[in-house]
């Protein structure tokens, strides 16, 4: 498995080895051995998600509280999509920056971000199926979301993106940073000491 940190620190890029023969593609598209030294942390499986979305669905900005957080590990197994990691960790060195990478069904791609980060995709496929994996469950009160075309971000989406209201109505990373909804880069740290293999 290929493995490199994106821009965004503390957030990194998997590519798997496939191995294909007349029947068909066998990879390996999660390896706890091979996370945990790449991260320095363990994966601590609470719940597993899919979403199918169609071409021009824009899902995100999403982050969660920290404490808990939740971390994520993401694939598409069918069709593309854009993945954008943003860094929204009050008092990070990168605050405000982002990375994106190409998922799809061909080179299998897998990133896995931390708690304290914000999530996006974009589908840019007809259809794309996106698989991810959390380490914490879904907890609506502490789920918040960042409007994906605020301006200061400027993340390259289609002007015709379909949004959920909830994205729609969404603040700017300005306004969530003024109503004190961010994750601090401090409590972030803390929650990635805390997962870490002992």
């Amino acid at each position: 498995m290929q493995i490199r940190e994106l821009a965004v620190p503390d957030a990194f890029e998997f590519t798997p080895v496939q191995h294909g023969d007349e029947r068909g593609v066998f990879l390996e598209w999660f390896k706890a051995e091979e996370f945990e030294e790449a991260t320095g942390r363990a994966f601590d499986l609470r719940q597993s998600n899919i979403s199918v979305s169609k071409r021009g669905v824009v899902r995100g900005i999403h982050f969660a509280d920290v404490p808990a957080g939740q971390a994520k590990y993401v694939t598409c197994v069918a069709g593309s999509v854009l993945d954008v990691i943003i860094d929204i960790r009050v008092g990070s060195p990168t605050f405000g920056s982002w990375d994106s990478v190409e998922l799809d069904d061909v080179t299998r791609r897998c990133v896995f971000l931390p708690e304290g980060l914000g999530h996006l995709f974009v589908a840019t496929s007809e259809s794309a199926t996106v698989s991810y994996l959390t380490t914490d469950k879904y907890r609506p009160g502490a789920e918040h979301g960042i409007n994906p075309f605020d301006p200061e971000l400027a993340l390259s989406l289609p002007s015709d993106a379909t949004l959920s209201e909830r994205d729609v109505a969404a603040p700017t990373l300005a306004e969530a940073l003024a109503a004190g909804l961010l994750p601090t880069y401090e409590a972030s740290r803390a929650a990635y000491a805390a997962a870490r293999k002992s």
